[in-house]
């Protein structure tokens, strides 16, 4: 094995993390085999899909079922700027204090709090519950990206298989797994509010101009005509989706409390670091300042543009104001299955090709559609053309999610907590600002900003790859077995 691609030595901390006896100094035995770090990996995966089947397509629901006052979207601004706040001064202590296992845990009722808020959505409850599922976020995906980073990095030494190689295994398998959810969740959502009401007329072609990129908010009547397509479910169909996404958050909290190997440092770590400090704070500003940080800021945050725009305005302004809420679960699951067929399938062609040709092909696809959204004028005769660009939308998201984090572990893997810690605040900048602005600007205006950080974020991207290469690192681990 060339230097390049052994795994970065480990302090003593972290080999009691992973469970690895020391003889004479040599980290060569371990506690848990190949074996059970593929189980744990399934655990968390499965873990994670149960929960994020309930939050991931009540999320994508929140611009339809709570638009009043824009409650839905503000919400979900709320928790991303809970999130920022929660990464910064959260993970470390928490993880400290509970170790990834009860980190995760308890992250995960804050997720199931704010379902069962929308039992009764009003200010009054969705808020609160945004607040809290915002501050159990970031240490939810912090103790999971350092259980599978390190895991895998381990899992890497015992199969022989390059850093980078395993890392990229690992977070493929887990987002294979992570985005059937979109699959379950939104197959659930239209299932429970099944096809349109007998009473309803079709949409008016007054109101079918107004969707698409030309919708603003608002675009719901003219006159006294409405858009059906917008209006809001029984309320009895909105009590039963609700429940059942309250069933597969406490599944999910389940399988972690009685599946999941709790990692051996969990029980060691030190006094100091169990207190509220601002030592991530001052470590995550600090990272801000190293090139690679600064250059890659603009590609993390479009990660979270797109996934604000595709769950807070295409749902809303194209599939809903043309097809009626009714089929944006289906429309969805073919985005959900796309995602999780290519989130498996480029986390192990990674290996073979590098991660230069998906970020680019991601790039090409995402500025494809764009431009097609800005172009298209959606009517409910193009019915399979939702389907398909939710799919090539998926395609591309797959990149983002897989490639995106498994790059920010092999860049930054000397400083990994405060790199994720980075991601973590952009992603979720980005999120807010989606949000927010989801309300107050057009679609066509939303597009514009996507291109333009899109390509900035490319461009930032390809000076990350020429510094690494510079350093003698590949784009990627290719190999040739």
């Amino acid at each position: 094995m060339s230097e390049e691609h052994k795994g970065p030595a480990l302090t003593s901390d972290s080999k009691q993390d992973l469970g690895i006896s020391e003889s004479k100094g040599k980290a060569y035995a371990h506690t848990f085999s190949k074996k059970r770090i593929i189980k744990n990996l399934i655990i968390v995966s499965f873990a994670f899909m149960f929960l994020f089947t309930a939050f991931q397509a009540l999320g994508a629901l929140q611009s339809s079922l709570n638009k009043e006052e824009g409650l839905g979207v503000y919400g979900l601004a709320i928790i991303y700027g809970a999130l920022i706040v929660s990464c910064l001064f959260l993970p470390t202590p928490l993880i400290a204090l509970l170790g990834c296992k009860w980190t995760i845990v308890v992250s995960m009722c804050c997720y199931v709090l704010y379902i069962v808020a929308n039992f009764y959505a009003i200010w009054g409850t969705i808020a609160p519950s945004s607040v809290i599922l915002g501050f159990g976020a970031a240490p939810l995906w912090s103790a999971k990206c350092t259980y599978l980073t390190e895991t895998a990095i381990h899992y890497g030494k015992l199969t022989g298989e390059s850093k980078d190689a395993a890392v990229n295994k690992f977070f493929g398998i887990f987002f294979a797994f992570f985005q059937t959810s979109s699959v379950w969740g939104n197959l659930i959502s239209s299932l429970v509010f099944s096809q349109k009401r007998d009473n309803e007329t079709e949409i008016p072609e007054e109101l079918l101009a107004k969707c698409g990129a030309a919708y603003c908010t608002g675009d719901e009547t003219i006159g006294n005509l409405t858009n059906v397509g917008l209006e809001k479910p029984p309320y009895e169909r909105i009590l039963m989706l609700v429940g059942i996404y309250a069933a597969c958050g406490v599944i999910a909290i389940a399988i972690v409390i009685f599946l999941l190997d709790k990692l051996a440092l969990e029980s060691k770590t030190s006094e100091g670091s169990r207190k509220f400090s601002f030592d991530l704070f001052i470590a995550t500003f600090k990272h801000m300042r190293r090139p690679e940080q600064i250059l890659l800021i603009p590609l993390t945050m479009y990660s979270g543009f797109e996934q604000g725009f595709l769950s807070g305005d295409f749902t809303k302004s194209y599939v809903s104001c043309t097809v009626g809420i009714w089929n944006v679960g289906y429309v969805m699951i073919c985005y959900g299955v796309v995602d999780a067929i290519c989130s498996f399938t480029f986390g192990r062609l990674v290996k073979y090709l590098g991660r230069i040709p998906f970020f680019v092909f991601g790039a090409l696809l995402h500025f494809g559609l764009q431009l097609t959204f800005l172009l298209w004028k959606p009517t409910p005769d193009h019915f399979v053309v939702y389907f398909v660009l939710a799919g090539l939308w998926g395609m591309g998201d797959a990149i983002w999610q897989t490639q995106i984090n498994a790059l920010y572990g092999v860049v930054f893997q000397d400083n990994t907590e405060p790199a994720f810690s980075n991601y973590r605040l952009w992603e979720s900048l980005a999120f807010v600002l989606a949000y927010v602005f989801s309300f107050q600007l057009c679609v066509n205006i939303k597009i514009y900003i996507l291109i333009g950080v899109l390509g900035l974020g490319m461009m930032g991207y390809l000076a990350v790859e020429i510094i690494q290469r510079r350093q003698g690192h590949n784009s990627g681990t290719i190999t040739k077995d």
